[in-house]
């Protein structure tokens, strides 16, 4: 069986468009508490949270009348980020956790991730059984076994302890100046309070949200806003977050970004050095620049590759007992600390790194030369196969060919758009520039 609802991360789409309707999400709301209603033995309880989304009115009352119309007691905890919810998941013994976001997505989207009793996404076989579940009628509770539902107020403050109990070296944090980018997100209230309590001078950027903004030049996907503000402040570090928290980029005090490629090798080399990272390597997707497996070969430390998404690194992690990964989008995932990529916490060990060597950022966040990496993306219609076309094949063959020996190519659909992603990976410029624009212009045609 195909899955026709969920992607990489939960289900997406535009709010009220296609399937990321209120219906939908009612139905989705009501298999999801069938589902776990079959095993869960816990009082049969769900988070959930969700970022600033306008939308996210509408999909956290959809939600909640389908999980408490099969048994579910339903906690809602406002807006938190994806990483507290997987955390308040396993903390508050729920059965279920939800998170109502589209991550970096702008405002017009949504989505929903779900979580399991133990903090950890959903696998594959479990999204896909309750896909089948939706096909079908749901069996509903009995008038007398109806959920409740109720608003939690200390889940962001339980969140934010627990962050603070991941960096042991606040007596240094006195003094230093961080900008914080929340994106208008999930992150506005927790990251600038954790960072502030720790004894940081914080400037809070994107804390203001609308329902609107979410994302909108601001937040790791837009870094030149943090950048700028390290600048005019004369910050010593910059922190941005996505719009979920579970990503972040990191600036130094010039405005340089160090992206989640950068940010893994540092910490991956630092936990080797210490004798605490388990496996003796680091767990990345395919999107990983080629320069990081050259810098970790150098120091000893394996590469292990997974498809691109973040779950799809945490079961990986999880498999083969490693306890550090991530993505280059800046996902990073410390299994140590939390169950999915948090962007704080991941913040809080570029700091430690700060206060343990005595460095600045700059001296930080370069730690191998990357390898020219092009990526561009073609959008398609539902119900295309672009790649499947021959001629598209051949040109993504030909591209192989003359890419063989020096470099890559990676051609993938999106698991959360509509879109085909080409990246390559080369020394020599012209050579990569000239294979992605063939598979570029050649996926185009076909994609009509």
């Amino acid at each position: 069986m195909s899955r026709k609802l969920f992607g990489t991360d939960g289900v997406r789409g535009e709010a009220n468009q296609g399937h990321m309707t209120a219906e939908m999400a009612l139905r989705l709301g009501a298999a999801a508490g069938r589902y776990f209603r079959r095993a869960g033995t816990n009082g049969h309880r769900v988070v959930i949270g969700k970022d600033t989304r306008l939308s996210g009115y509408m999909f956290e009352n959809a939600l909640t009348a389908g999980l408490t119309s099969t048994g579910m007691n339903v906690l809602l905890l406002g807006p938190v980020p994806t990483p507290a919810v997987g955390y308040l998941t396993r903390s508050m013994r729920a059965d279920l956790g939800i998170m109502i976001s589209a991550s970096h997505n702008p405002a017009k989207d949504n989505g929903i991730k779900f979580f399991g009793p133990d903090g950890f996404k959903l696998s594959d076989e479990a999204e896909m059984e309750i896909e089948a579940m939706l096909e079908g009628e749901i069996r509903l509770a009995i008038p007398d076994n109806i959920g409740r539902a109720k608003r939690i107020d200390d889940g962001l403050g339980r969140y934010v302890e627990y962050a603070k109990t991941t960096f042991p070296a606040r007596d240094r944090m006195s003094g230093l100046k961080v900008v914080v980018d929340c994106a208008n997100g999930a992150a506005y209230k927790a990251a600038p309070q954790v960072l502030w309590e720790l004894g940081c001078e914080v400037i809070p950027v994107g804390v203001s949200p609308n329902g609107y903004n979410i994302n909108d030049r601001v937040g790791s996907t837009h870094t030149e806003t943090c950048a700028e503000a390290v600048v005019a402040h004369g910050a010593d570090l910059g922190i941005s977050l996505d719009g979920d928290a579970d990503r972040v980029m990191i600036i130094d005090e010039t405005g340089r970004v160090a992206d989640g490629d950068q940010i893994m090798a540092l910490f991956a080399h630092r936990w080797a050095e210490k004798g605490i990272l388990r496996g003796g390597a680091l767990v990345a997707t395919v999107m990983s620049n080629l320069g990081l497996e050259r810098f970790l070969q150098g120091h000893g430390i394996g590469l292990e590759r997974t498809k691109v998404g973040d779950r799809y690194v945490v079961e990986r992690m999880r498999a083969g007992g490693f306890n550090l990964g991530g993505e280059q989008s800046g996902h990073i995932v410390m299994t140590d600390y939390a169950t999915t990529g948090d962007g704080l916490m991941a913040g809080l060990q570029f700091l430690l790194a700060m206060a343990e060597t005595g460095k600045r950022a700059s001296d930080l966040v370069r730690q191998f030369d990357t390898v020219p990496q092009l990526l561009k993306n073609v959008r398609y219609q539902a119900g295309q196969e672009p790649l499947n076309d021959a001629r598209v094949q051949k040109v993504i063959a030909e591209a192989e060919s003359r890419l063989a020996g020096q470099g890559r190519l990676l051609i993938r659909k999106s698991g959360t758009e509509p879109l085909i992603r080409v990246m390559a990976e080369c020394e020599d410029d012209k050579v990569l520039e000239a294979c992605v624009d063939a598979v570029v212009e050649a996926v185009t045609v076909a994609a009509g």
